[in-house]
Formats: C-alpha cells, structure tokens, sequence
C-alpha cells in the first residue's frame, strides 16, 4: 500500500524558515512527479513546487519563487521543502503529492496525498 505523509510544520516568525519533510513508503520514487501544495483557510489548494524525479527541473509557484526549495533524498525516499523568507500569507497546510507524469509532464491528475502538516507564519 502506498503511503505519503509530511511532518515538520510549526509556527514560526516572519521572515524565519522552516523544513518540512515528506517520507513516501510502499514504492520507490524512480519516475514520479512529486509536489508539495497548500491550502490556506477559504482558498483553494495550489501547487507550491514540483519536479520529475526521472530528470527535469523543479517549477515553483511564482510566490515562492526564490525562497522555497525543493529537493529528494532518493535513499530515504523522502522529499523535503525548504522555506525561507517566511511570510504571513505562507500560512497554510502543506500537503506532500505523487503521481505518474502524463506526455512528459506533471499535472497530477491523480496524486496520492499525504494528511498534510501546519505551517502557521506570525507577522
């Protein structure tokens, strides 16, 4: 069974960081588009940062762009987010996502979630 869950959210300063990590058991992660999004109260979720673990480059949301990082630790099978620069509006829930690439692309269609974790930014 394919499991994905985060863990690392806290509350923090503005203008802290923070990591946030994701641990993804029952397959490995050769070949998979993997992604961090958020959902903050009354909003929609949306897509932090993403790459294509076969080879690519990471894509970031315009409003991270620049302070968030996104990386694999392949022995772990673990994906992590560094976030930097923190801001007020960086308060959400942070959900970890996988899922199979689509004509050489990441939209995920069908992504496998994890519970999410906390990210809570005082000003």
């Amino acid at each position: 069974v394919v499991q994905v869950a985060e863990s690392g959210g806290d509350s923090v300063q503005a203008g802290g960081s923070l990591r946030i990590s994701c641990i993804v058991t029952g397959y490995y992660l050769d070949n998979y588009c993997v992604g961090w999004f958020r959902q903050a109260p009354g909003k929609e979720r949306e897509k932090v940062a993403a790459f294509y673990t076969g080879g690519g480059h990471e894509t970031y949301a315009a409003s991270v762009k620049g302070r968030f990082t996104i990386s694999q630790d392949k022995p772990k099978n673990t994906l992590y987010l560094d976030m930097n620069y923190l801001k007020f509006d960086d308060t959400a829930i942070y959900y970890c996502a996988v899922d199979q690439p689509f004509g050489g692309t990441c939209p995920f269609y069908s992504p496998t979630w994890g519970q999410g974790t906390q990210v809570t930014v005082s000003s």
